[in-house]
């Protein structure tokens, strides 16, 4: 393990040679099936998402994005994805700082649980957490004994965006932790500084870049999310009301120009959270080569 951890690392090199990036046998075959996917798969239905909703024409356009039930799902959307996210870092990092940190029974199986919300259907995580929260749940019925509420309200929502968004965060900082060098961290204990010096003062800011990484995507992730919440979130306009289920709703209704229109919203405000995360791992990225 020490002689592994002595090794110096590789970086990266910038100069470009003949064939470079080549390796993988067919690389004009690999490139044009990579086009073909991206294109089929992930940009013609974009695409016919955004044309779709633009049938609408401006005006009707935007008083469909902007009607009343629509910006109050937004908010509701937003406001959920932003508690669920907070929560997320603050568990989330503590929760990978045990795993790397720390070895202790059980730790295997806890770092594989971490990845269920990837495997686990989100329509039975919504059964599974009303089930639990609901008025005559497990946590349900001595939580509504205090007056506290969690089925059929935001913070239900925000519930069952922060299960299925965790490992998002968890499995961007472990990589970062686990290369993390402790001679740095010794150094600056030797120098005087303390264990909460150091963590704010080394330790962090070598792992903000994967950290709002992570953010970025688990937010993202919330904003997307459809199965888990609807189970949980009593769907009452105004006031539960998820953009998704509205889009969904829309849809049922067979108006799916407005469906299209209130997805695109969602649609921009999920792009640039990819731009800005993409914009992070880019920084990250000369961070690690600066010398």
């Amino acid at each position: 393990m020490g002689g592994v951890g002595a090794l110096p690392r590789r970086r990266p090199s910038r100069t470009k040679g003949k064939g470079q990036g080549r390796v993988v046998p067919g690389f004009r075959l690999s490139l044009g099936l990579t086009l073909l996917y991206a294109a089929l798969i992930i940009c013609l239905p974009l695409a016919t998402l955004i044309v779709v909703g633009a049938r609408l024409g401006p005006a009707d356009y935007w008083a469909v994005v902007s009607s009343p039930r629509a910006v109050a799902s937004y908010r509701v959307t937003l406001g959920a994805a932003a508690l669920a996210t907070l929560f997320n870092t603050l568990y989330g990092f503590a929760l990978a700082w045990v795993l790397v940190r720390h070895d202790f029974p059980g730790r295997r199986v806890l770092d594989a649980i971490v990845d269920l919300p990837f495997a686990l259907p989100t329509a039975v995580a919504g059964v599974a957490l009303t089930a639990i929260f609901a008025k005559n749940g497990w946590f349900g019925e001595p939580l509504a004994a205090l007056g506290i509420k969690v089925a059929y309200t935001p913070i239900g929502i925000a519930l069952a965006m922060a299960f299925t968004s965790l490992p998002f965060i968890v499995r961007t900082l472990q990589p970062v932790m686990e290369e993390l060098d402790g001679e740095i961290e010794e150094a600056a204990r030797t120098l005087g500084a303390g264990n909460v010096t150091i963590f704010f003062r080394v330790v962090l800011p070598i792992l903000v870049p994967a950290l709002l990484a992570g953010v970025s995507l688990a937010f993202a992730r919330c904003l997307g999310e459809f199965g888990a919440v609807i189970f949980i979130a009593g769907n009452q306009p105004y006031n539960t009301e998820i953009t998704a289920l509205l889009a969904f709703i829309r849809i049922e209704e067979y108006d799916y120009p407005a469906a299209a229109a209130i997805a695109t919203v969602m649609l921009a405000t999920a792009f640039v959270l990819l731009v800005v995360t993409n914009a992070l791992q880019a920084y990250a990225r000369r961070h690690e080569l600066a010398p």
